[in-house]
């Protein structure tokens, strides 16, 4: 009855007229940080710390938090009207979502989209509130092998992604790998790659990578189609927005599961709502009868990911709050803005500060109902962008692409790379290869490698610590299984065809 009685004041706090008018301009913002590609939290996060100070620290904390998870609505938007992932958690969204609209169901996509998103972020929320030290203490048991072991389950798992050939895909993965590895060494010290341009010192711009590899590609893609609009014009109705019953029976157990994938890669360091995404993508895809579908346009492939990265954002709370261990560099800043109040998280921060704890987790039931009742009206809204012509709206996405691209470090040469990306993007359409598995190599490699060195360190450079430790050992295990099931299903499948022949 602790948790009713705590959530119970919490609420009390939260539903002030002050506080719920935090969240409300916390979720607009976060919102249309998602929308408009390639800004992100961060960015807005960084932009807004100065103007809390002066603010009580439930407040600034409510509105704070109110752009971290309203973004990853947000940026599912852009995903399935245009290619173009407004958060980097959302670039898998792209896969399916982006077909959808092209068929004339972007309202199916985005109320999916939606609807996944919300409870997946209800259920990040239950876990938050019943399991946080069990969750707490399942994170800590994970060590440098055990991250290492995750990260190339991830990488295995990635190779599912892409359509058609498993080489191609895996070449790809190489490829994010290779990009990954530009930068400063983190150990060392020395640039890698970097070819003495001082602007990759800190390695290539994950953001100018995803608007490249699918915004920009797209459109150099579509540039010299016949003018028109990318779907054709008819009338709308909430009723054609709203998915069959067979749609919603299909995205129940995706929907689940997206959400348990995300709920525990939320709480682990360096993990967060992208890889958590991409994860349940590819697991999705791996465990269906006909994963043929995915890639064209189904709805699993929105459900999934989309249930997930929002589950990643509210548990992504749980290690920053009680252990002070921020998981990405938006916690970071939350753990900043705690700090600057005089607050320590901590173990004891929920029962030293019960009023700022259980009102924040309060504003996330509130804040994320704001984001459903202010998003399903504006769906229509959102469709009937895609009946713009070509000639109109692919400059303006473009001149976007390259605003949020300037913005995040204020360079000129990050919107370049975004050009160059587009570039090789539309020479990976020519060539069909997918550029999904690409971003999450890029994404995993950095990792995979700093726990790998960091494994090797702590046991002398005994490679057995894979082996020894049982969390790396099982999760190697699925590795190889992975490995055995994709090739015998390829073996299967090309024995299939030579039988047709």
């Amino acid at each position: 009855m602790d948790v009713f009685d705590n959530l119970a004041a919490g609420f009390g706090i939260a539903f002030t007229l002050t506080n719920l008018g935090y969240s409300l301009l916390g979720v607009i913002v976060g919102n249309l940080i998602g929308v408009l590609p390639g800004i992100g939290p961060l960015a807005a996060i960084s932009i807004l710390l100065p103007i809390t100070f002066g603010l009580e620290p439930s407040g600034a904390l409510i509105m704070l938090a109110g752009i971290y998870y309203g973004a990853q609505y947000g940026g599912a938007t852009t995903s399935i009207l245009l290619n173009i992932p407004g958060v980097a958690s959302h670039a898998v969204t792209c896969l399916d979502g982006y077909p959808m609209a092209r068929q004339g169901r972007a309202g199916v996509a985005i109320f999916t989209s939606m609807m996944s998103s919300f409870i997946g972020a209800c259920v990040g929320i239950l876990i938050m509130m019943f399991f946080s030290p069990f969750m707490v203490r399942a994170a800590l048991s994970f060590g440098p092998a055990d991250y290492f072991a995750m990260m190339a389950l991830g990488l295995i798992a990635a190779s599912t992604l892409a359509q058609g050939s498993a080489l191609k895909s895996i070449a790809m993965v190489i490829l994010g790998l290779l990009i990954g590895m530009i930068g400063t060494d983190v150990q060392t010290g020395q640039q890698r790659f970097t070819g003495g341009i001082p602007e990759l010192s800190d390695g290539v711009n994950i953001v100018a990578v995803a608007t490249g590899l699918f915004g920009i590609a797209d459109i150099l893609a579509n540039v010299n189609r016949p003018q028109g609009s990318i779907i054709a014009r008819g009338a709308m109705s909430m009723r054609s927005m709203l998915p069959t019953m067979a749609e919603v029976r299909r995205c129940v157990a995706p929907i689940l599961r997206g959400t348990g994938i995300g709920a525990v890669l939320g709480i682990l360091p360096g993990t967060g709502g992208t890889i958590a995404s991409f994860m349940s993508y590819a697991f999705e895809k791996k465990i269906s009868k006909t994963p043929e579908r995915f890639g064209k346009g189904t709805i699993e492939g929105i459900a999934a990911p989309e249930a997930s990265n929002n589950s990643a954002a509210q548990t992504a709370f749980i290690p920053t709050l009680t252990l002070g261990v921020p998981g990405d560099a938006v916690m970071a800043l939350m753990l900043g803005a705690l700090i600057i109040f005089g607050i320590q998280p901590g173990p004891r921060f929920p029962a030293e500060h019960p009023d700022i704890f259980w009102s924040l987790i309060a504003s996330f039931w509130i804040g994320n109902l704001l984001l459903v009742i202010i998003n399903i009206p504006m769906i229509g809204i959102w469709t009937r962008l895609l009946l713009v012509p070509y000639r109109i709206l692919y400059p303006a996405i473009l001149f976007f692409v390259c605003i949020g691209v300037y913005s995040i470090n204020n360079a000129l040469f990050d919107v370049g790379l975004a050009l160059v990306f587009g570039l090789l993007g539309y020479g990976m359409k020519l060539l069909n290869f997918e550029p999904a598995p690409l971003l999450l190599g890029y994404v995993l490699g950095p990792l995979m490698e700093e726990h790998l060195r960091r494994a090797m360190l702590l046991s002398r450079g005994d490679m057995m610590v894979f082996i020894d430790r049982p969390i790396s050992a099982s999760l190697l295990g699925l590795c190889a299984a992975l490995l055995i099931w994709t090739v015998w299903s390829a073996l299967r499948s090309s024995r299939r065809v030579h039988a047709q022949a």
